[in-house]
């Protein structure tokens, strides 16, 4: 199962939520996954950060996993964050995923308490052997424990671990990763804004929050890199950093949800605590959107 790869451009789709910021609006989701799919996604990554699986009660997971299969129908791969606080119902999440149809799950490593490196192997090992369909580590060492290139090519080793979405920018570690693992895992950049830089340093594919809203140019610099034509992949790259620094300024999540809705599909807001934007500051963040170039009806930064 290990030659299994996931590569091209896979939005970290947000999740749609109805007016009491908990409830999945299944409508809404179908709507952004038409365009994505529209605009050439090649995957989509559900309930991770973005989509906020993690503070969702676990049926509405389910629910939003079955909306994202179902509708999706096999057009392109899905790959469900299962990850939870309590391990026997990240592997319920894991096996309803496998059962709805989904092609791959991913976990972050455990959170809060010490582990140790035995600990998050038997972690992974306990999520893989539960399904069949392949399992991709997520490395966010921002959100949770560093772990060094050896331990996670040590996870690797484990029967249907095939991959990792590395969510840092430390390129150093993913080479090492890359070398370690002789090539045959499949690492995912995770950073929107180094999106070029790591396919420079052996990422097989991009998944994205603000692929959400600028797919249209995140698939371009995919092409470009492909094409060895790297001066215009970095052009495009500057382009949408100069968004996405907008968006994490004005707290990211919150913010692409906003600018989906500017795009004509109401997703409703980043659920509760996270940050509310009010009516000044979503017409602070519209503006200078704009001034940044970014068109909404066509999801790509202009100039």
């Amino acid at each position: 199962m290990q030659n299994i790869k996931f590569d091209g451009i896979i939005p970290a789709l947000v999740t749609p939520f109805n007016e009491d910021n908990k409830t999945v609006n299944a409508d809404a989701a179908k709507k952004i996954i038409d365009l994505l799919l529209d605009q050439g996604a090649n995957g989509f990554y559900i309930l991770g950060g973005t989509g906020e699986g993690l503070v969702m009660a676990r049926e509405e997971r389910e629910y939003m996993c079955e909306v994202a299969v179902a509708h999706i129908n096999g057009r392109k791969p899905v790959i469900n964050h299962i990850a939870a606080m309590n391990l026997n119902e990240a592997v319920f999440l894991a096996r309803h995923a496998e059962k709805a149809g989904c092609d791959a799950v991913a976990a972050v490593p455990p959170s809060f308490f010490y582990y140790s490196e035995d600990d998050m192997y038997e972690y992974y090992k306990r999520i893989a052997n539960s399904v069949t369909i392949p399992v991709i580590i997520y490395y966010h060492p921002s959100a949770q424990k560093d772990m060094s290139a050896e331990l996670i090519a040590r996870i690797f080793e484990i029967d249907n671990v095939t991959g990792v979405k590395w969510s840092s920018n430390n390129f150093f570690e993913m080479m090492k990763l890359k070398d370690i693992t002789h090539g045959e895992m499949n690492i995912i950049n995770g950073p929107d804004e180094l999106l070029i830089s790591g396919l420079a340093a052996g990422a097989d594919a991009g998944i994205g929050s603000t692929y959400n809203i600028m797919l249209p140019e995140f698939v371009k610099i995919y092409n470009c890199f492909k094409a060895g034509k790297l001066e215009e992949g970095l052009k495009t790259q500057i382009k949408v950093n100069r968004v996405i620094d907008l968006l994490i300024k004005s707290e990211l999540i919150p913010s692409v949800k906003y600018a989906v809705g500017l795009m004509g599909i109401n997703v409703g807001t980043a659920t509760f605590p996270m940050k509310q934007l009010n009516g000044e500051e979503q017409e602070k963040l519209k503006n200078a959107l704009k001034a940044c170039g970014w068109q909404p009806e066509l999801c790509k930064v202009l100039g």
